[in-house]
């Protein structure tokens, strides 16, 4: 009888211990199909460029860029985070960006961001930045002086400066025999920058500066500027600021009869240039870091994938490097966790010949990346070619010739 109850007994406590086996695992697979179960935690990043004005076609193409950077990561399976993005507009105003920078860094839940195409907004925002302690990688400002002129971590670099374009800019048109030229910049921290580094290796080379003319960015009459230029005769004028100026002042120079080479820099280097000009800007040369889109080692991917999306605006010149800002800063999310200060000793230490659609990355003891390549572009038939593929080069084109 004993042995009847022992073999009962044993046989109900197999069972209870299978039902609440059983139990256990279909709690565990409900709480798994739960809603929100296994959902990834949200890390907000900022994107911050000139999304309406006269300066929005770069803006919203390295906007884009950004975008399609954090999509990809964001359908990426093998990401810790889900990534959303904050978009701030900062008119490229210095007073806006201030703004527009202490939106982003005084939110606690945006971790870093990519920064600004115009100089002068960049140069403003690099205090508030370190002083909220917010990572900013700048995807388009050139100034020397963000990265240089100062030892904040939290400000990093993609893309290169003014120093090296203009070396490769004077030394271009000297070799092709231009001996004079006047010079028209701006008045911020971006025109002024132009001048320093262009008007240094002009100099240097045995070039001659017939005359130096600052102009307002809001400026849009240069007749008194141009006039004295026509009166100067130079061989080429050199215009060291941004397109909303550069279109302007392009235009009343073919008014005036100005004949005489114009060259701009990596600020004209937008397809609005070449929309508002037409034939006006047929000849005229500027100069960029890095090669051309399709000729970076991931370039043509980087443009499929953005034709793909259907953006309604070109990358422009600098989509690229917000692309790779975007990249970067969430490999670094990634590595350290959504931790400002990690986030920002990460990038600035740790950024060491990285693979990039632009190329190898690298960001020197200032943050700065190392972009030792510069590309000419000519406005040939309304679009920038690169220099070395354009008829210029070749000889079927001429620019207008030295005196």
């Amino acid at each position: 009888m004993r042995n009847r109850f022992s073999l009962l007994w044993k046989r109900s406590h197999k069972g209870l211990v299978l039902t609440l086996c059983l139990l256990l695992v279909l709690g565990l697979v409900a709480a798994q199909c739960a809603p929100g179960a296994g959902k990834k935690e949200t890390v907000k990043i900022s994107f911050i460029g000139p999304l309406t004005g006269g300066n929005a076609g770069p803006g919203l193409g390295g906007r884009n860029s950004f975008l399609l950077a954090v999509k990809e990561r964001n359908e990426d399976p093998d990401t810790k985070y889900n990534y959303e993005v904050v978009q701030i507009d900062d008119e490229c105003k210095p007073d806006v960006g201030v703004q527009a920078a202490l939106k982003a860094s005084s939110d606690p839940d945006v971790v870093a961001g990519a920064s600004h195409y115009c100089s002068m907004v960049a140069i403003s925002t690099a205090d508030t930045f370190h002083n909220q302690g917010m990572p900013s990688m700048v995807w388009g400002a050139v100034l020397p002086d963000i990265t240089y002129g100062n030892d904040y971590v939290e400000i990093t670099r993609v893309n290169g400066t003014q120093i090296n374009q203009n070396e490769v800019h004077a030394k271009m048109m000297y070799d092709m025999g231009y001996r004079t030229v006047s010079i028209l910049h701006d008045t911020t921290d971006y025109g002024r920058g132009h001048l320093k580094y262009f008007s240094e290796s002009w100099e240097a080379l045995g070039g001659q500066i017939l005359s130096v003319q600052g102009v307002n960015v809001d400026q849009q009459d240069y007749t008194a500027e141009l006039t004295k230029i026509k009166a100067e005769n130079p061989d080429f004028i050199y215009f060291g600021g941004l397109t909303p100026s550069g279109i302007p002042i392009r235009k009343q120079m073919v008014k005036l009869g100005i004949e005489a080479q114009f060259n701009g820099t990596s600020g004209i280097k937008n397809e609005s240039f070449n929309e508002a000009l037409g034939p006006d800007a047929e000849g005229v040369i500027c100069f960029l870091e890095g090669a051309p889109i399709d000729e970076l080692p991931g370039g043509k991917a980087f443009l499929e994938k953005y034709e793909a999306e259907g953006y309604e605006e070109p990358p422009e010149a600098y989509g690229p490097f917000a692309y790779v800002a975007g990249h970067l800063i969430i490999d670094a999310i990634e590595k350290v966790g959504p931790d400002r200060a990690k986030v920002a000793e990460e990038l600035e230490k740790n950024t060491k010949d990285r693979d990039t659609i632009i190329g190898k990355v690298s960001f020197d003891d200032h943050g700065q990346n190392i972009v030792p390549l510069i590309t000419a572009y000519v406005s040939q038939d309304g679009k920038w070619v690169s220099w070395n593929k354009s008829e210029y080069a070749g000889g079927q084109r001429q620019l207008v010739p030295p005196k």
